[in-house]
């Protein structure tokens, strides 16, 4: 809200005449929950025991005490049960967004609150030599949205891509390559489907003969152990898997300054059984080494098995000790679902029990599932719902919707891979982080509901208006003291302006909670404000002092819309 800015010149002003001190009117003052209560509030409980009065008498007296003159900005004060609610003129409050938004440009609602502090964020972390489902996709776009939000709130993002690349599955995987990889086509189209059905092929047979699952141990024993030919076979599974993520990636819009996984701690390990060793935390059990943490109400965190195996934990624990050597991190945020919330509880309890100051800085961005009407996936099985089919199919069905509203598109393609992407992303976003949703295609895509497809036909459409006001001559208002504020006095506008004002604290709400969801209805409200605008009031009216200031309102909400759109990896496309 841009005239937060004059909380400090406003909490001076009320501060006189209380006789306190400054800072802590400044530090009381907030932005009432119901708007129509004020543009910010007092509340005087906090001062009700050092001025020796009740909160409602403290509220009375400072609006009695406040005069007009003194302040012209303000359109009324009032006493309300103990709060003191402070209403701005329309066109005072209008006039800051703008010149702010004038200002900033596409910057508006940024910050520099993170400068000089380092956020490193795990998320995606698909296993290679699995196909990339669509159980990927809420860690990958949570994560990557989260990481904008942060970066646009000054933090360096070191966006961390902590692949699973080790463990007794490639085991598995080499036995079956043994067993039938003649029988499939690593060198063709979808060397990842070849994969899955190396590995859906093992677990079958494997029920009938166990002795696979021994052969499996020894192929990872000897993995770890360097042995070359485990090496080599491992290494081509790993290089064809990352040529396929990077291609998903891409198409996603997402990237990483890391793809270090588990295999780049194998020889970090070491230090840290050392570690565990040496503070007395680690303990025998039944062969195997644990931390033993039911005294803090946990599950027992295996270390290392009793065929001297390591475990996903103790690679965890070792990447928790790199990135905090290598970035001395503010925040080590891991964006995994909530099925590993007891993991995440071990391993920073035993880093906490390690005496590590910076193990309260760890934490775990849970989240929810999505849900098909297909049933649950399971890799094992075969059960997959690829993401690039699910991104196929939402482009295919936004380009039959636009080639039926709009076949003269240019560049209709690339706009329904624009919209269609966006849409499963958005809808994603949209949810409340930790909540499960169900996949429904009739909402995703729906163009008239709280969808990514309704955000940015909003946006193609104010960009429309801005255009077809230029071949008339016509330009958005270029300085404040050009707006005529009576084009604006309407209840459409100013509903749209109370909207706009929200932008920036909303922005820093979801980058504090790591949660897009706030963002993203926000664009949504704003996109609804805008059309009613629209729909109530032309634009591109005859009256140029009128045109001109509604212009700059409508140039304002898309700015807007575009920020929040990229922020969440969104495209903001020009037509639609």
């Amino acid at each position: 809200m841009p005239y937060l800015n004059e909380k400090e010149k406003l909490g001076q002003y009320l501060a006189e005449k209380l006789a306190l001190e400054a800072g802590h009117i400044v530090s009381l003052l907030e932005i009432p929950s119901d708007p129509r209560m004020g543009d910010l509030a007092l509340p005087c409980f906090k001062l009700a025991g050092q001025l020796r009065k009740s909160p409602a008498a403290i509220a009375e007296s400072i609006a009695a005490a406040c005069r007009q003159e003194d302040f012209p900005e303000i359109e009324k004060i009032e006493a309300v049960k103990g709060y003191v609610n402070i209403q701005f003129q329309f066109s005072y409050r209008a006039s800051l967004l703008f010149q702010a938004i004038l200002e900033q440009g596409e910057r508006f609602g940024s910050s520099t609150n993170g400068e000089g502090k380092t956020i490193v964020l795990d998320y995606s972390s698909p296993n290679i030599a699995k196909p990339f489902s669509v159980g990927h996709l809420r860690s990958t776009v949570i994560g990557h949205a989260v990481a904008n939000l942060l970066a646009y709130q000054g933090y360096r993002c070191v966006r961390v891509n902590h692949l699973g690349d080790w463990g007794t599955q490639f085991g598995k995987l080499i036995v079956a390559f043994h067993l039938w990889g003649g029988e499939v086509d690593l060198d063709g189209e979808s060397p990842i489907k070849a994969l899955l059905e190396l590995y859906v092929r093992f677990h079958k047979v494997a029920e009938e003969d166990p002795s696979l699952e021994d052969q499996a141990r020894e192929w990872f024993r000897r993995l770890e152990n360097g042995d070359s030919e485990a090496v080599e076979i491992w290494a081509r599974f790993k290089s064809l898997s990352l040529k396929e993520f990077e291609r998903m990636y891409h198409r996603l819009g997402v990237h990483f300054d890391s793809y270090d996984g588990e295999a780049f701690y194998n020889d970090k390990m070491t230090a840290v059984i050392d570690r565990l060793q040496a503070s007395g935390l680690l303990v025998e059990s039944r062969g195997a080494r644990i931390v033993d943490l039911e005294p803090y109400g946990l599950t027992p965190l295996l270390i290392q098995r009793s065929d001297d195996a390591s475990l996903y934990a103790t690679r965890d624990l070792a990447a928790a000790y790199y990135r905090w050597e290598t970035f001395h991190f503010h925040k080590n945020l891991y964006f995994v679902a909530t099925q590993q919330n007891e993991h995440f509880r071990q391993i920073f309890k035993t880093l906490e029990l390690l005496g590590e100051p910076w193990a309260g800085d760890c934490e775990h961005v849970a989240f929810g599932l999505i849900s098909f009407a297909e049933g649950t996936m399971s890799t094992r099985k075969g059960k997959v719902i690829f993401l690039e089919d699910v991104l196929d199919q939402a482009v295919e069905r936004v380009d039959r919707i636009i080639a039926e509203k709009n076949p003269d598109l240019k560049n209709r393609s690339e706009i329904a891979e624009q919209v269609g992407v966006g849409a499963i992303r958005f809808y994603d976003l949209s949810r409340r982080r930790i909540k499960d949703w169900a996949f429904d295609w009739d909402r995703i895509l729906n163009f008239d509901g709280e969808t990514g497809p309704y955000v940015m036909y909003s946006y193609a459409r104010l960009r429309s208006i801005l255009r077809k006001g230029r071949d008339k001559g016509l330009a958005p208002s270029p300085a404040i003291e050009d707006i005529d504020f009576a084009a604006l006095d309407n209840p459409e506008a100013r509903d749209l302006i109370r909207v706009l004002e929200g932008f920036e604290s909303h922005l820093q709400r979801a980058a504090d909670q790591h949660e897009p969801s706030i963002l993203a209805q926000t664009l949504v409200d704003i996109a609804d404000q805008s059309n009613r605008f629209y729909n109530a009031h032309h634009v591109l009216v005859e009256e140029p002092e009128i045109a001109s200031t509604r212009l700059l309102l409508v140039a304002c909400v898309a700015t807007l819309l575009k920020i929040g759109l990229n922020l969440l990896g969104l495209s903001a496309p020009e037509e639609m």
